[in-house]
């Protein structure tokens, strides 16, 4: 009892120190002219520091700090083969697509990414299809990181799933009421704590393992092969990870990333051009060291956690915080995949609640409707659509369908398959029209979803490969077979153009 108490101590001060964080930022943000603009992309006023580690912490998760290591227990030095491309992450988003969204964003007063989609193919249709995909797989994956998240929480304190999971999920509900500038406050927060938490689970393996040397023949001597090498130490885990699967990470968790909505929308709320360019080189060092860090860590567990847990490789982490922690240490442990859970789930909810509130309520009803929402208060409505979105969440993850199960396997690739080339086309590519953006996300998003529902596997590929291949060449037949686009979107999005 005396241990469960101590492990909660740090905890406990870490849900505190969320909730003053978003306190500070809500009154903050109370002398903003502009509610809606101060909630959703706060003001624009993002620094550097902050961009660079919200993007870090909105696109590591629980997976980052539980499955993933799992998975690299077992796999060994492959399996951070397969995890290597999401070092680029940072870079590439905030390089390619960074700064033109940010203009664009300026030029179209757009405040979410459904906005700037709106803009660019004028068709309201298209905009309530991509804010009913997004829901969907945002709604999902918080479902998912919600139960990630209390999993570990009870494996760890001992506590009742349930309780474990009311706890952080309302604590995380709250402050991310309080608007996107309390979320990327908190995030850079989480995402200091990850490091923390990184840095004591490797000090922990390394002493415990009995230093490198000591783990390493740990690991040659498990899984070993006909021709006398472990599969640990092969860079394709003996078959286990063909070299197709493994050129599918270059897209799945690589190159596809730029399509996530979750973060495309921070380049909405940066502040200056240095700020972006500090945030790329930082956020790629952050993100590499913390994505590859624990991989690596996942994969020197084998020389401590010897046998394969009976709850899966997912036990791996939790039972070596338990089994070789102290509990004061295990409790700092704990908040760093608490704080991943944390920070992925607020940027989910707060890009859910503005797709509702300024997609769906105020540019996608009629004009009737669009009247009586008017007279609301946007702050009340805000705040309660945060509430709403956050609870279902919760309670879906106190009683999860399989169904959600099911859709959060697939919602990352389901989101990259929708959003990749109608960003990246729409923005660089002056002809890509309503129709080719039509086409591509339902042939795209439509071949994905079907070959996972079927359970349909070619060559080792992952289903994101086909997907975003389908995407892309149906996004430019329908382009050649299409009209041109307005004028107004000439000007604005290729003002340079003839």
């Amino acid at each position: 009892m005396t241990g469960s108490v101590s492990v909660l101590v740090p905890v406990m001060a870490f849900l505190a120190l969320l909730l003053t964080v978003g306190w500070l930022a809500n009154r903050a943000g109370r002398s903003a002219k502009d509610f809606e603009r101060d909630y959703f992309i706060g003001s624009r006023g993002m620094g550097g520091i902050v961009l660079e580690m919200t993007l870090v912490a909105t696109y590591g998760s629980v997976s980052s700090f539980v499955s993933g290591p799992g998975v690299a227990w077992n796999l060994g030095f492959g399996w951070v083969v397969f995890a290597a491309p999401q070092i680029i992450t940072g870079f590439l988003l905030l390089g390619t697509v960074g700064k033109k969204l940010a203009v664009i964003a300026r030029r179209t007063d757009s405040l979410t990414i459904i906005d700037v989609l709106r803009a660019r193919y004028e068709s309201r249709g298209l905009a309530v299809a991509f804010s009913v995909f997004l829901l969907v797989f945002f709604t999902a994956m918080v479902v998912g990181q919600f139960m990630g998240g209390a999993q570990i929480f009870s494996a760890i304190t001992g506590l009742d799933y349930k309780l474990g999971l009311i706890l952080f999920a309302a604590v995380t509900v709250i402050y991310t009421s309080s608007g996107f500038r309390a979320v990327v406050w908190t995030d850079a927060v989480c995402a200091v704590l990850m490091l923390v938490g990184m840095v004591s689970l490797g000090w922990t393996v390394l002493d415990e393992g009995g230093g490198i040397s000591g783990i390493m023949q740990t690991i040659s001597a498990a899984n070993v092969g006909p021709d006398g090498v472990s599969r640990n130490l092969k860079p394709d885990a003996g078959g286990a990870l063909p070299w197709t699967l493994l050129f599918s990470s270059w897209i799945l968790v690589g190159f596809g990333t730029v399509g996530l909505p979750q973060s495309l929308v921070r380049c909405l709320g940066y502040r200056t051009t240095r700020d972006l360019s500090r945030a790329m080189i930082v956020a790629t060092i952050v993100c590499g060291a913390l994505m590859i860090g624990m991989t690596l860590i996942g994969v020197l567990a084998r020389g401590v956690v010897l046998a394969k847990p009976a709850a899966g490789t997912d036990a791996v982490i939790p039972q070596l915080i338990v089994g070789h922690m102290n509990p004061i240490l295990a409790g700092i442990t704990i908040v760093g995949p608490l704080a991943a859970t944390m920070s992925t789930v607020s940027s989910l909810l707060i890009a859910a609640s503005s797709t509702v509130v300024r997609d769906l309520l105020e540019r996608s009803v009629g004009e009737e409707a669009r009247k009586r929402l008017s007279t609301l208060d946007p702050k009340r409505v805000s705040v309660s659509v945060t509430l709403f979105l956050g609870l279902v969440s919760i309670l879906l993850a106190l009683y999860p369908q399989s169904i959600v199960v099911w859709v959060n396997m697939f919602a990352f690739g389901g989101l990259e398959s929708a959003f990749l080339w109608p960003v990246v086309l729409g923005l660089f590519w002056p002809r890509m029209n309503t129709r080719g953006a039509a086409w591509g996300v339902a042939t795209g998003l439509g071949l994905y979803t079907a070959m996972m529902a079927l359970g349909i596997h070619v060559a080792g590929f992952h289903n994101i490969v086909f997907g975003t291949f389908a995407g892309f060449l149906f996004s430019v037949i329908g382009t050649l077979s299409g009209e041109g686009n307005s004028r107004r979107v000439r000007e604005v999005f290729f003002p340079n153009r003839d």
